[in-house]
């Protein structure tokens, strides 16, 4: 399978499995909203996610790049481990911290009118 279709297929996979556990586990007296709405206002936030974490992969890997083969004189092939996935854990952080916070407040906002 094409790795674009592969990704967007996993993408929307991991969104809607997201979404169910949030909806039913995470917050679960959020109903104000009906199922598709909230869902929509998800996906929203993690489309958004996405574009967040491909501009920071894009722009954040060549400088760690440069980093770890100036400052630890490794193979490139070393450096390039090592910033991908220092760059992607970066990345990771950021938009994790982006979705909690906007779903949260944005998202499941209503549970703050029940309690």
């Amino acid at each position: 399978m094409p790795l674009v279709y592969a990704g967007t297929i996993s993408f929307t996979c991991a969104v809607i499995s997201n979404f169910i556990w949030n909806r039913f586990w995470t917050y679960p007296e959020s109903r104000s909203r009906t199922l598709f709405s909230q869902l929509g206002m998800f996906f929203l936030v993690n489309l958004a996610g996405v574009a967040i974490r491909i501009p920071t992969l894009h722009y954040l890997e060549p400088p760690v790049l440069n980093f770890f083969e100036g400052v630890f004189h490794t193979s490139h092939k070393i450096a390039e481990f090592y910033a991908n996935n220092l760059t992607l854990a970066a990345a990771v952080g950021v938009v994790m911290i982006w979705n909690f916070f906007v779903n949260r407040y944005w998202t499941y906002n209503d549970i703050d009118k029940t309690e």
